[in-house]
């Protein structure tokens, strides 16, 4: 009998993994997506599959690719090896779902077209690429509460500031009690950035804060576009303040 009971008790645990393996993610997909992430040409199962096309929060992702960790189902995560194209760009990173929602990315590596992010993030007209690497990114509610990483921005075009590339930007982020914060900084910018901080707070409100300042390689337009953020200091720096929702 206790042979016949833990044959019963393999054969259930077969059959319930078999379904979870071989199960439509497309019928996942129906009864589980919330109604802000939209994905079409769904093929596979929940285990592994793909997808053609993907959105979700102003970002865009084409040819999705995605393959469960099994062994992280031990930390109470579901988590997947995901990879896809974001625009002209590329996407990998490991991404587990918390019990209350909240969703886990690690081993982020990205490159990013800004033009895909000009609905998410409110600035018309940005442009230029985004190299991202990020340790750990804690997304609740679709927004970012815990972040370590890095973002290298070239050939940046800001309208606020030129209609034309003013070159190469870095932010590194962290986290503070009050939300994620960045420290934001030029590489090889047309314009110098001193005490760039970028803030984003739990009500979805971003805050970037800054001074801007002339080199002497700045072309001409650049530095008559800058004349629009209002009077320069003493030290020749302009006060720059973006903000907006996520």
């Amino acid at each position: 009998m206790a042979t016949r009971g833990r044959l019963i008790i393999v054969g259930a645990l077969t059959l319930v993994a078999g379904l979870i393996i071989l199960f439509p993610a497309r019928v996942a997909y129906n009864w589980l997506a919330p109604p802000e992430i939209r994905i079409s040409g769904i093929s596979g199962t929940v285990w592994s599959g793909a997808a053609s096309h993907a959105t979700g929060g102003g970002f865009y992702v084409s040819n999705l690719k995605w393959r469960i960790r099994p062994l992280r189902l031990f930390t109470g995560k579901l988590a997947y090896a995901v990879s896809g194209s974001p625009g002209a760009g590329s996407l990998e990173a490991d991404l587990a779902f918390g019990v209350g929602g909240d969703v886990y990315l690690t081993d982020v590596s990205a490159f990013v077209p800004l033009q895909n992010l000009e609905a998410s993030s409110g600035v018309r007209g940005i442009g230029g690429t985004a190299s991202v690497k990020f340790e750990r990114l804690v997304l609740s509610n679709g927004l970012p509460v815990s972040a370590q990483g890095t973002i290298e921005v070239s050939d940046l075009v800001l309208p606020l500031v030129s209609q034309t590339s003013i070159g190469g930007f870095s932010a590194k982020f962290r986290t503070q009690q009050d939300g994620v914060v960045a420290s934001v900084e030029d590489t090889d910018g047309v314009v110098d950035i001193i005490d760039g901080n970028l803030k984003l707070t739990s009500d979805r409100q971003y805050e970037f804060r800054g001074r801007l300042a002339p080199k002497p390689e700045t072309p001409p337009q650049v530095r008559q576009q800058m004349q629009f953020l209002g009077s320069p200091n003493e030290l020749g720096q302009y006060e720059l303040r973006l903000e907006g929702q996520l």
